[in-house]
């Protein structure tokens, strides 16, 4: 039987405001345990939650870059449940009326393109954290850290509209970048400021009815968010098709094992007894909030990349790696106009500065090459001066060091030769010493010509100008 993929995903995105969404505790990740938790996050009787304002901005932000509906009235439901590092015994959540609420995020997987829609985008606050040490045996102890409890956080919601592993990535992908490029999310996901649940399923190709779904929690990493889904397919269609039945669960995944594992039956939405909660007044936006953040927004990555291709000429699929984050995408920009050559810049940014930057596990902002330098070694390509093959010495003594593309092209002596006489002198000589590449090419072997293009160049050490050194062979082989 062939089966079809149902994926969603819940994307939790901590908010990068410096007090937490109900207090004025910092949100400073790294303190030690239990000292950044006020009496409102400890819960102690009398307190009150007052609601964080940038936290409602951020969300507005996202709401319009995603081209959702911003709900002007919104209210805080409290989601009851008990777990160690929850002290009230309820999250505050959004249920019914959440800030944000519909709106499509594009993605690209290969060549395609595809639009996924958004369910809703709702704030709440995080959980603690349950830290467990030495469980094997009785001598196991736990601990609760509550730094992390009243985070904010804004939940995004997808459809069910994936259906593979790599779309998911690729919808995971392309809203951590924009949540780093609106400036709301720092995205760091070993330290849970960006963290994935996906709602899985399968059902036969052609049902129209969605199978039972299980939820992997808290993914921290693109790789193992495709590596839980592929195993999390497997199983459910190697269950099915041995005789089973998929229950509604939420599960976790083992990355050493590769297979996810069963936690707790899955709640419902009615299974947390959602109720409005009584120590918070509605949110209440005005438009003219909504048109001030609007204002402050930076060009969108969409955007930027319709731009791109038409400003410098690159591919969508250049454009789309470009604009994988902000910072390069205006790290390229610099290049492009320093240099008049975006098709260029795009293929050294994407093709030696990608590679080195990730061999040195390196982002772009701390590149050791900048674009001011990166530009000088590129307009020397365009102008002739050194050869593509050259410039990728002048590119790792660059990366090395603090010369520019001059200095290092003058003190290694890598200029291209481009004097027509000494390239003329090169070439007869190798005609004269390769007879037999010449009697294949004049037979209508074109490859051999490219075999005394290399004795050129091997004459040379790699400094003659290859389209010179082309045409002037097919010249002089054409007169004899």
């Amino acid at each position: 039987m062939k089966w079809e993929v149902v994926i969603g995903l819940e994307v939790h995105v901590q908010l990068n405001t410096a007090s937490k969404i109900f207090s004025g505790s910092s949100t400073a990740f790294g303190a030690e345990p239990n000292t950044q938790a006020s009496a409102v996050e400890l819960a102690l009787p009398g307190v009150l939650p007052v609601m964080n304002k940038a936290a409602v901005e951020k969300a507005i932000r996202l709401g319009l870059a995603l081209g959702s509906t911003i709900n002007k009235k919104n209210v805080f439901a409290r989601k009851n449940y008990f777990y160690p590092d929850l002290p009230k015994g309820y999250q505050i959540s959004q249920m019914d009326l959440p800030i944000v609420q519909h709106g499509t995020l594009t993605i690209q997987v290969g060549d395609e393109e595809k639009v996924i829609h958004l369910t809703r985008a709702h704030l709440e606050e995080d959980a603690g954290k349950s830290i467990h040490e030495g469980l094997e045996g009785l001598s196991g102890v736990s601990g609760i850290d509550l730094n992390r409890a009243g985070t904010p956080l804004l939940e995004i919601v997808s459809e069910p509209d994936m259906r593979s592993p790599e779309e998911a990535v690729a919808y995971a992908r392309a809203l951590h970048t924009l949540v780093t490029w609106l400036g709301i999310c720092d995205g760091n996901m070993q330290e849970g400021s960006f963290r994935v649940d996906a709602n899985v399923s399968v059902r036969p190709e052609g049902q129209v009815e969605f199978g039972t779904r299980r939820e992997i929690k808290n993914l921290n990493s693109f790789r193992f968010l495709q590596q839980a889904i592929e195993a999390e397919i497997q199983w459910q269609i190697d269950t099915i098709e041995d005789g089973g039945k998929v229950q509604q669960a939420t599960v976790l995944f083992d990355p050493d094992k590769g297979e996810t594992r069963a936690m707790r039956s899955k709640e419902d939405a009615h299974d947390y007894r959602y109720f409005p909660d009584p120590d918070l007044l509605p949110v209440v936006i005005t438009q003219e909030q909504i048109d001030a953040v609007r204002e402050s927004m930076p060009e969108l990555p969409g955007q930027m990349k319709e731009r791109f291709a038409e400003n410098f000429g690159v591919s969508a699929y250049d454009a789309n790696l470009l604009t994988s984050s902000y910072a390069l995408a205006r790290y390229f920009e610099a290049v492009a106009a320093a240099t008049g050559q975006g098709k260029l810049a795009a293929n050294w940014i994407n093709g030696e500065l990608a590679a080195s930057l990730n061999r040195d596990g390196l982002d772009i902002a701390q590149s050791p090459l900048s674009a001011e330098r990166l530009a000088g070694l590129i307009v020397r390509i365009a102008d002739g001066t050194v050869s593509s093959k050259l410039a990728k010495q002048v590119f790792e003594a660059m990366w090395g060091g603090e010369l520019s593309a001059d200095e290092v092209i003058e003190r290694d002596g890598l200029k291209q030769v481009s004097d027509v006489g000494a390239i003329e002198k090169m070439v007869d000589e190798a005609i004269a010493a390769n007879p037999k590449a010449v009697e294949e090419f004049r037979a209508g072997k074109e490859k051999a010509l490219n075999a005394l293009a290399g004795q050129v160049m091997k004459a040379s050490k790699g400094k003659a100008n290859p389209a010179q050194v082309q045409e002037i062979l097919k010249q002089k082989l054409g007169a004899a």
